[in-house]
């Protein structure tokens, strides 16, 4: 590290020499022989440090510390004029800040960036990586019999006045779905971030997910009713043309909606997108602006991603994708429903992403040291859904056996797309009933909410999905019993429930499942009847729910600060066995997450049924394969090769009874 401390006193020792006057010629020619000295001397000698990102090191190791990237820059204590300075005066261009979140956005060579990361005031330099995309929906998931009493449809919860932020690739908003009963356009406000300066959906990916969260039920007699289809949808672009986009474009988007979330009552962000997460959470800046979102009440529902199988179609660990391996973040996997509206039948959908999450930090010695949290969280409907086709889209243009062919009119159009982006939103959706039903709940409490409720399914593990499949029907019965006058001075294990506790079953198309009645926290689960009687601290503002667990030298507990002596904790990943939480089979010590050499999760090391990944999955210089099952054109064909439910045709009359 001895050459790059002397590339240091070259390259930001300019700042001391800032005094002395540099024609714009003359700065430029001192700039590009800082940078070819860089390239010289350390081009074989830098090594990962904790500050600064893989990608970053691999460019000039590679003898690449010329090239320019795009970076984002977390200071350490707060942004610094001398810190401004000094990018500026090592070639930093196209500094762009953010309102909320103290980052910058900017481009310079890669040197600049890796010895940027070395000054004491910056904490953070992460690469700006390219962020993708990654019908009987409201039936299957339980969304409908929240509207329903008795088969008829009644004034029940539609997620009205709530604003659900669709962070993609633009709405179509001329489209029926998106259309309240008195034919208001209920997509109240679009924003682009992508500077094509559009915000319709010339991709076809963000019409489809919005409509899942919240498309009405006009078309085809509400055969395709979004989860909550009376919510505001606040379209907000941050996926091109071609699906793509960039961290920067959406910590953008972020740091717009923590301005004007009061304004649009913005309680639930969708991402149905992602990126590799290589940098452990703790250093992501677009996982710091989700947890900042949480923090400050608002929801952030993410897709795990679309890489649970190899090229071969074998089972593969360790691949959810950013901001997905965030805690604070409701992470989604997808569910294969085989076309039924029953739950008996359904599994996780092969290409779903599993955890662990393989985020990391690399120490001063080059060790790194694993994130390894429990994710995703839950599983929803994701495999061959059929919703909104945008007028025009890519997708289906080049895949026109995606048309479900429901109807020729533009604006009535349905098409199928599968994946984790499509299982995201009508958990948002879920989300949105939740905080319509009770506006009190925290992030937090949404999020356990969502978890106790959730039916385990028989044969698969917590790595595969989360704590069960989304049950929209128990999460909002439990939410409204939920106390309104909870806050920070609630004491821990006070009374949670105004009233007795519902009977912990569901029943859906016939089926009467149990709930899981437990959680995931980062390493392990809990359960207990306390988790939903009595208060505990990991549902407030401001925390985790992971912050109920002590971990140490391998060994997991629970804290008993934020968490009642009621509530049993687990130190094993377990297969379920389909009744509830903890019942199964043991898939792993929990400790082996925490272990550092552990025998079972060495990269690429065999576990009990499939390979543990490390690094994420990166091609090129850092950008992503993709978080949407068709954006490699080799898809369309479609998810799971299982049978989808039956298209039901429109007759092009408008249905108002959903």
């Amino acid at each position: 590290m001895r050459r790059l401390a002397v590339w240091l006193s070259l390259a930001l020792g300019l700042a001391t020499s800032a005094s002395l006057p540099l024609a714009p010629r003359s700065r430029a020619q001192l700039l590009d022989g800082v940078t070819q000295s860089l390239t010289q001397t350390l081009n074989q000698t830098l090594s990962p440090g904790r500050k600064v990102s893989a990608e970053i090191v691999r460019k000039v190791n590679n003898g690449q510390g010329a090239d320019r990237v795009r970076v984002i820059v977390r200071p350490r204590g707060g942004w610094s004029g001398d810190l401004d300075t000094t990018l500026l005066l090592n070639g930093a261009s196209d500094v762009r800040p953010f309102q909320n979140f103290d980052f910058r956005a900017l481009d310079l060579p890669a040197g600049a960036a890796a010895a940027l990361a070395q000054r004491s005031d910056v904490a953070y330099v992460s690469i700006n990586k390219e962020v993708r995309t990654l019908g009987h929906v409201s039936l299957t998931t339980g969304a409908d019999a929240v509207r329903t009493t008795a088969g008829t449809t009644t004034s029940g919860l539609d997620g009205t006045g709530v604003g659900i932020a669709v962070l993609d690739s633009g709405i179509d908003t001329t489209h029926k779905a998106f259309l309240d009963k008195s034919n208001g356009v209920r997509v109240v406000t679009s924003v682009d971030f992508t500077g094509e300066g559009r915000t319709d959906d010339p991709f076809g990916h963000g019409t489809h997910v919005a409509s899942i969260a919240a498309g009405n039920g006009r078309i085809s007699n509400a055969a395709y009713t979004g989860v909550a289809p009376n919510a505001n949808i606040i379209n907000l672009r941050v996926l091109n043309s071609k699906g793509a986009g960039t961290t920067a474009y959406l910590l953008r988007a972020l740091d717009w909606v923590l301005t004007n979330r009061a304004r649009f009552n913005i309680r639930v962000v969708n991402l149905s997108l992602g990126m590799p997460a290589v940098d452990s959470y703790r250093d992501d800046p677009a996982c710091q602006a989700v947890r900042k979102l949480v923090d400050a009440g608002v929801v952030v529902v993410a897709a795990a991603g679309n890489n649970g199988k190899d090229s071969s179609g074998n089972k593969v660990y360790g691949r959810i994708h950013s901001p997905g391996n965030e805690p604070s973040a409701l992470t989604v996997g997808a569910a294969n429903t085989f076309g039924t509206d029953a739950r008996s039948d359904d599994g996780v959908a092969s290409y779903s992403s599993r955890g662990p999450t393989r985020s990391y930090r690399t120490d001063s010695y080059g060790v790194r040291h694993y994130d390894n949290l429990v994710k995703p969280d839950l599983v929803a409907p994701g495999n061959k859904i059929i919703d909104a086709a945008a007028v025009g889209n890519q997708l289906l243009a080049q895949h026109p056996e995606l048309d479900a062919d429901v109807s020729p009119v533009d604006n009535r159009k349905q098409m199928y797309l599968n994946g984790t982006s499509m299982a995201t939103p009508a958990v948002a959706g879920a989300a949105a009933l939740m905080l319509q039903a009770n506006p009190t709940l925290t992030p937090n409490l949404v999020k356990a909410l969502l978890m106790y409720t959730s039916q385990p399914l028989a044969g698969f593990n917590f790595f595969e999905e989360g704590a069960g499949e989304l049950n929209v029907e128990g999460a909002v019965r439990l939410a409204k019993l939920v106390r309104t006058d909870l806050s920070s001075s609630t004491p821990l294990g006070g009374p949670l429930l105004v009233g007795a506790p519902p009977a912990p079953q569901t029943t859906i198309a016939g089926q009467t499942f149990n709930w899981s009645r437990g959680l995931l926290l980062n390493y392990n689960y809990v359960t207990g009847l306390d988790l939903i009687t009595r208060y505990q601290r990991i549902y407030g503002l401001g925390v985790i729910t992971g912050d109920g667990v002590i971990t140490g030298d391998g060994v997991i507990t629970g804290d008993r600060t934020m968490i009642t002596d009621g509530v049993i904790t687990g130190d094993q990943i377990m297969t379920s066995s389909g009744v509830i939480t903890g019942d199964g089979a043991v898939f792993l010590p929990s400790s082996e997450l925490l272990l550092e050499g552990c025998t079972h999760l060495h990269d690429g090391d065999l576990t009990s049924d499939g390979v543990i990944t490390g690094d994420g999955v990166i091609t090129g210089d850092g950008v992503i394969t993709g978080d949407l099952y068709l954006q490699a054109q080799s898809a369309a064909l479609g998810g799971d090769d299982t049978e989808a439910m039956d298209a039901a045709a429109d007759d092009g009359v408008d249905c108002l009874d959903y």
